[in-house]
């Protein structure tokens, strides 16, 4: 069919592309189809919304419209989170949370395990306290906390059926100021890492692995809490604005304000503005989550590997993630460090380098973001048989199923308990 994800690096392989319009239309699509995925803001990297000879179902059509409640916003599965962020602050609230980017949509975030940063703020998922399903029958069903199941449901991978609806605590609404230092040493992210992290609501490391200091120390701070700076354990406050691969050349003018600047949290937590191009453009991304505990170990080991990776890279970030209870997210079980890779867009020598990382970070545990560029799947998944029972009971044809999945979660179709 010729359509390509966001980077242009996957080209889909399903026959056909459908817009439907209303619930009842993407119902009646999913019970006649024999394979059949979401298309969502198609920022993931990999094959993991595809459906080889099947349908994918374009939402972005489904008119759903926001709901506000009381201590909850409900969304429609296609809206990305810039479209009603605006809207939620207006009314006097705020995710607790959001992504490095507003472009991308609730239900494809969720269902990947994105996170955005605070090490005691948890992943986007964790905001989620009830979804509506479309299953594999074209039935519609709701889940919510109260369910046994619905820890397994919402980062489902698409595997277990098409959202239509999410509901999302909220809090009040609140201000974020960002403040950029520059040049942090090695050496003070090793002995003070707990320190740096708290330093913030939401905290941020941007380095090449190669260069003698970390380029940028990004720090997010509610603005009804925050502490002067002069400097940060040896980083000295950013003289303006700075994109993320600064030390790349990159200027800063797709890039949220910074230096103090107080504004809604709409318009801080995430890196980039909605109006603009996210990230660089032309890229490709990876992403591994470590346990907390073993943040400065990992950190070191790709370190060893800076002469490897610094020349295919574009950017890496490092930030902390607080743990949740959801069966497939990366942080489910504790804490994490996420190690993040932008790439320059050479995919060949980027798929040859990621074993290699994955070994090197495999004494700690590592494990994938489930959109990104990666190997094979490593980390350990304590409920990853108990989502494979939930999905066979919702979809028992396999019609979600598609090769990544079987390839990283059901194991081919042969092998399949």
């Amino acid at each position: 069919m010729g359509e390509s994800n966001w980077a242009g690096n996957h080209t889909y392989a399903a026959s056909a592309v459908h817009t439907p319009r209303t619930v009842d239309e993407v119902r009646e699509a999913v019970a006649g189809a024999s394979r059949v995925k979401a298309l969502g803001s198609r920022h993931c990297f990999n094959d993991i919304a595809d459906s080889p000879g099947g349908t994918l179902l374009d939402l972005s059509a489904l008119d759903a419209g926001v709901e506000i409640g009381e201590g909850t916003v409900t969304v429609g599965g296609a809206a990305r989170y810039g479209d009603f962020a605006e809207q939620l602050h207006a009314a006097g609230f705020a995710l607790p949370n959001l992504a490095s980017l507003p472009h991308i949509t609730v239900a494809g975030s969720v269902a990947t395990g994105t996170h955005g940063s605070g090490r005691r703020q948890p992943g986007l998922a964790s905001a989620v306290s009830a979804i509506e399903l479309v299953t594999a029958d074209g039935g519609l069903r709701t889940f919510t906390r109260a369910d046994a199941e619905f820890p397994g449901l919402v980062v489902g991978l698409g595997a277990t059926g098409i959202v239509t609806r999410l509901t999302l605590d909220v809090v009040p609404a609140f201000d974020v100021r960002q403040d950029v230092f520059d040049h942090l040493p090695w050496e003070a992210a090793d002995r003070h890492f707990d320190e740096i992290e708290d330093a913030g609501y939401s905290v941020s490391l941007f380095t090449n692995w190669a260069n003698d200091t970390i380029d940028l120390a990004w720090v997010k701070s509610r603005a009804d809490a925050f502490t002067e700076r002069r400097e940060l354990f040896g980083a000295v406050p950013a003289d303006g604005p700075r994109h993320p691969a600064h030390a790349a050349g990159i200027t800063a003018g797709n890039c949220t304000p910074q230096q103090g600047v107080p504004g809604p949290w709409h318009e801080r937590l995430p890196h980039f503005a909605l109006a603009f191009t996210p990230s660089v453009g032309d890229e490709l991304q990876s992403e591994y989550f470590v346990p907390y505990e073993h943040a400065t170990a990992a950190i070191a080991a790709i370190r060893e590997l800076a002469g490897r990776i610094a020349p295919l890279l574009l950017v890496s970030e490092i930030r902390a993630i607080a743990g949740d209870e959801l069966w497939l997210s990366p942080c489910h079980g504790g804490d994490r460090v996420a190690l993040h890779f932008t790439w320059q867009p050479r995919q060949p020598e980027v798929e040859a380098l990621l074993p290699v990382i994955e070994e090197r970070l495999a004494p700690f545990g590592a494990r994938p973001h489930w959109g990104k560029l990666f190997h094979a799947v490593r980390g350990d998944y304590p409920r990853l048989a108990g989502f494979r029972e939930l999905a066979a009971s919702l979809d028992p044809g396999g019609k979600f199923r598609n090769p990544f999945l079987d390839r990283h979660v059901f194991g081919p179709a042969d092998k399949r308990s």
